[in-house]
């Protein structure tokens, strides 16, 4: 599964990981991410991350 970083304070969720800290399990791809999900370090939205290579 691909990672996605956050355009803003460069977060990176990685999906092997999840975010088990607001609830996101290990595994879960960004695309299936609730979309009230935030960025854990800036609080912006799901649509300011980008897609890592």
């Amino acid at each position: 599964m691909k990672k996605y970083v956050c355009d803003i304070c460069g977060y990176v969720y990685d999906p092997s990981k999840g975010d088990p800290d607001n609830g996101i399990e290990p595994n879960t791809p960004f695309k299936d991410l609730p979309d009230d999900w935030t960025c854990p370090l800036c609080a912006v939205e799901k649509d300011e991350f980008s897609q890592t290579d």
